[in-house]
């Protein structure tokens, strides 16, 4: 063998023995596509199919309902963005009333129980927005979800969200960071056919500071509520309050997570009411690996006429699945809760496989009523891009309402 032979079979032998360089990740349905000039264009592509039923004493429901989303954010590198985003709501099965309140429409049924998902059709964003690392601007329709969304939430269970015209400023000055909005109109989640309560106009200022203490972040918060709408002036209040939560590590695999919430609430604009109540509410978590038990407790509290309410929350994450209390009883409210939830990283074949159940119960602040008690159970995992989720809450009346059991079955998909 020459030397150029063996110069070429030794070149040749070190090009196949070096590592394949990796092929670039293929695109995927929603990713974000380049356009140039530094502009990007991220599609907005979900959809929902949920079955809810619903049993009570004198009435029940079958409601077989899909949500889609479509839209899309034009980005630049200078960090200005424009999103647009239209959503529908489409009923398979409409066996229930889409509305617990009085209103001409062929969707307010009373021989069904209500399941709060009315068809309708809309734009659900429309925001323009300035983000960088210190400060963010955004301006117009827009979801906003604060702290723990117990004040200020997009309602995310219910298949029209709840968004806000508003203007929104975020920024963070050395250890502090702050939070501010003005909205003109919360637009609710009852959609084109709920006459008035489609949205509810005033002037509604949110804002928040917070910082990190140690290891505990604290954050101090003021809602100033003064809607427009004459049915709705009971729902003006002033709340001020602040909020506390920490995580500490114990042993290795093993944490304590805790939260503290304290806020006075007292009548403000166009209520017709004088009140005042205070809201407290505490929380630990203990996990152990993929085991997490809860305890807490929560009172909207009373003046014995007028009780804390939290008009602009996600109400489907507080005080039970069933949804009994999504308006604060006059003698306020006291939940007892604690529960267990687990993680199955194990099961391969149902990636995501979790469970968690919830026990409540439920009495007045004023007045010593045992409301009743609530069962939450909730079971899920996932397929590729597809989550599938089954709950079940079974409330068992007291004093309060009416007994009643609800079971979802819900397929999700978002790209």
């Amino acid at each position: 063998m020459n030397l150029r032979t063996l110069l070429c079979a030794t070149a040749f032998a070190a090009l196949i023995a070096q590592p394949a360089i990796a092929a670039p990740p293929k695109p995927q349905p929603g990713d974000p596509i380049k356009i140039g000039g530094g502009f990007s264009f991220d599609p907005i592509i979900e959809g929902r199919l949920r079955y809810e039923h619903v049993d009570q004493p004198t009435t029940d429901a079958d409601a077989l309902t899909m949500r889609l989303r479509a839209g899309g954010e034009l980005k630049h590198s200078s960090g200005l963005s424009l999103l647009a985003e239209g959503e529908g709501v489409l009923a398979v099965i409409d066996h229930y009333n889409a509305f617990p309140f009085a209103i001409t429409s062929n969707q307010r049924r009373t021989a069904y129980s209500v399941v709060a998902d009315p068809m309708t059709v809309g734009l659900n964003r429309l925001q323009l927005q300035y983000k960088s690392k210190p400060f963010t601007l955004t301006v117009g329709r827009q979801r906003i979800n604060l702290d723990d969304q117990r004040w200020v939430g997009s309602v995310g269970w219910r298949q029209d969200e709840q968004t806000f015209d508003a203007v929104r400023a975020e920024a963070t000055v050395g250890p502090i960071s702050l939070d501010g909005t003005y909205s003109i109109s919360q637009r609710t989640i009852f959609g084109f056919d709920a006459g008035p309560r489609q949205a509810y106009g005033g002037d509604f200022i949110m804002l928040g500071a917070g910082a990190k203490l140690g290891q505990v972040n604290v954050k101090g918060f003021a809602y100033l509520l003064d809607y427009n709408e004459a049915f709705f002036f009971a729902n003006s209040s002033q709340t001020y309050g602040a909020r506390a939560t920490s995580s500490l590590t114990l042993a290795p695999k093993t944490k304590l997570n805790l939260a503290a919430s304290y806020a006075s609430q007292s009548s403000y604009g166009t209520t017709p009411f004088k009140f005042a109540a205070d809201y407290i509410a505490g929380e630990a978590g203990l996990g152990w690996k993929d085991l997490t038990l809860t305890a807490g407790y929560e009172k909207l509290g009373s003046d014995g006429l007028h009780a804390v309410q939290t008009p602009m929350a996600t109400l489907h994450k507080f005080d039970g699945w069933a949804d009994l209390f999504l308006t604060t009883p006059a003698g306020g409210i006291q939940d007892y809760y604690g529960g267990a939830a687990i993680k199955f990283p194990k099961v391969k074949a149902l990636p995501g496989l979790n469970a968690a159940v919830t026990y409540h119960q439920f009495d007045s602040d004023k007045g010593g009523m045992h409301y009743g008690n609530e069962w939450d159970a909730s079971i899920g995992f996932k397929i590729k891009r597809l989550n599938l989720l089954a709950k079940y809450a079974d409330y068992k009346a007291d004093k309060f309402g009416a007994s009643t059991k609800k079971l979802w079955l819900q397929l999700e998909f978002a790209y």
